[in-house]
């Protein structure tokens, strides 16, 4: 079976194949999903930046920090929502759950127990809205949006291996786009997901923290990147999510960094809009993770231009 964008679809669910099955959204705005951190805590440690972060969460707090983030967001795109679920206390990272491109998603298989509870709901979200449903095997790990980049023209997905996502994984993904996929090795453990070190920006510019990747895929990088287009970022501002961001034409939504990667970001003409995310680092995210692109990617550089 082929969707309307051209794609082979032959291991999509069996939920989405049927004749009478519409063609996946399409989008004219960047478009995200988000999901309130009605239940977040950090219940157990499945990341170093939950370790001594047990259910140490200012809840009131939490959810001021999520809505600034969702009123900003709004302002620069369409924001959709999913109901969080009682029990997923990480759902609130729903950048997590999927990747998604031309109305295709592929959805998360994650690698620890605590958070495949989240599986589900997203999946009936995301094909009770019409995405074509691209299914990761149980065995085979993959952790979304965080461990899986489209580049900004959409030409080309950068995926991690090492920490939550496996090498495996990389060839089925690059099966749902036809696309060709580089596959980054990530070394440390505090930065477990691609989207803690590595942000593709408009203008084919690169923001991330090259000690989180072994010297093959700090090669890898750099043979795409010239060094003019890479913003590498010191050690205290990968600790403080520097990398995690969204970025939708020259906007930049990202938690507080510092004044110098703050310029170093103007003087490339971004308009770098800082928020306190305190309450998410506690957890091991910020964002980037707190939003799931739905729309194409190309569309959050095309209104640059």
């Amino acid at each position: 079976m082929k969707s309307s964008t051209g794609l082979q679809l032959d291991t999509v669910s069996s939920t989405t194949t049927s004749r009478n099955t519409p063609p996946p959204p399409q989008f004219d705005t960047p478009t995200f999903l988000m999901c309130a951190p009605q239940w977040y805590d950090v219940d157990y440690v499945i990341n170093p930046w939950m370790a001594g972060n047990l259910h140490r969460l200012n809840r009131d707090l939490a959810f001021a920090q999520w809505r600034e983030l969702h009123r900003q967001l709004q302002m620069i795109a369409d924001v959709r929502l999913i109901p969080a679920v009682q029990g997923s206390p990480d759902m609130v990272f729903v950048g997590h759950t999927a990747v998604v491109q031309h109305g295709v998603a592929a959805v998360s298989s994650f690698a620890h127990p605590e958070r495949r509870v989240e599986e589900q709901p997203v999946r009936r979200w995301l094909h009770d809205h019409g995405f074509l449903l691209w299914e990761t095997p149980r065995e085979t790990a993959f952790e979304g949006e965080g461990d899986a980049i489209f580049d900004f023209n959409g030409k080309l997905l950068w995926a991690a291996h090492g920490v939550r996502t496996c090498l495996q994984c990389h060839r089925h993904l690059a099966q749902a786009w036809h696309l060709p996929v580089v596959s980054l090795h990530l070394v440390d453990p505090r930065f477990y997901h691609l989207d803690t070190c590595f942000a593709p920006l408009s203008g084919g510019h690169l923001l991330y923290f090259p000690d989180a990747f072994d010297a093959a895929s700090r090669a890898a990088i750099e043979a795409s990147y010239p060094a003019e287009k890479r913003i590498a970022v010191s050690e205290d501002e990968a600790t403080a999510f520097a990398c995690n961001v969204i970025n939708v034409g020259e906007t930049i939504l990202m938690h507080k960094v510092s004044p110098d990667l703050s310029r170093r970001l103007a003087r490339l003409g971004f308009d770098v809009v800082q928020l306190d995310l305190s309450e998410f680092l506690k957890g091991g995210g910020s964002a980037k993770s707190l939003a799931l692109r739905l729309s194409d990617i190309q569309l959050q550089t095309e209104i640059a231009n």
